[in-house]
């Protein structure tokens, strides 16, 4: 029986990273994708090759049509042809109310985060066949609102939930399945870039599970959606935030 091929988006860090590392546990080859940091990229890829998995890391900007083009096609050519996608870059900015957030900022969270997450749906649309997957990842934030931090960021997270249950009618003809995880407040580096390094330890305990949520297991309810247990789950945004 052949290996399901799956592309995951900025797998370099956090979630993504998480995510490769089970997919790899559970007999996936993975086209890492990845924008700046090469060598974690590369060290997420030795970690799925340790697990028995073919992984290539492959730079990747999602919100330019050619390089979300040459990431398929090269995906291809180190791993045949794909039978699954985990849209999961994404981007924030600085936190603070939607009054003084800088254009530059808003446009580029939405570059990545929606339209980035539509070229890399499309791709997968052109290529992929009956029995294959999507998982997009969203956040709660998409229903919360985030206001005061992250008005646009939730915003771009709606625009994936509505993408999530738009193309899965539009796919499941097809056979191809496409769902969603919406994870609440995780532990991964995007705090830090965001200026808030410890938000994780100050949200956790208003979460009613009373702490922030691991990558392991956001990456757990991804593996699921991509695997045979799943089969009839198409449309599904899957929330997984202790409870928000």
């Amino acid at each position: 029986m052949s290996r399901p091929v799956t592309l995951v988006t900025g797998g370099s860090r956090g979630i993504g990273a998480a995510v490769c590392r089970r997919l790899a546990a559970d007999g996936h080859d993975l086209a890492i994708g990845y924008r700046r940091d090469a060598a974690a990229a590369e060290q997420v890829a030795e970690q799925a090759r340790a697990a028995g998995a073919t992984a290539v890391a492959l730079q990747l900007d999602t919100a330019v049509e050619a390089e979300v083009e040459q990431f398929f096609d090269r995906a291809a050519e180190h791993l045949g042809p794909a039978t699954g996608l985990v849209n999961n870059a994404g981007v924030t900015s600085v936190r603070g109310p939607l009054a003084e957030l800088r254009t530059e900022d808003l446009r580029r969270v939405l570059d990545v985060n929606v339209l980035g997450y539509f070229l890399c749906a499309r791709r997968a649309a052109r290529d992929f066949g009956s029995g294959a997957a999507i998982v997009n990842v969203s956040s709660a934030a998409a229903t919360l609102g985030s206001p005061g931090e992250y008005v646009h960021y939730a915003a771009s997270k709606a625009a994936t939930d509505t993408l999530t249950i738009g193309l899965a009618k539009e796919l499941g003809p097809a056979g191809i399945r496409v769902n969603c995880v919406s994870p609440g407040t995780v532990e991964t580096e995007i705090h830090q870039l965001s200026g808030e390094p410890g938000r994780p330890e100050r949200v956790g305990p208003t979460v009613p599970l009373r702490r922030a949520g691991r990558p392991e297991e956001i990456a757990a309810a991804v593996a699921w959606l991509l695997s045979p247990d799943a089969s009839y789950t198409n449309g599904a945004i899957l929330r997984v935030a202790g409870g928000q």
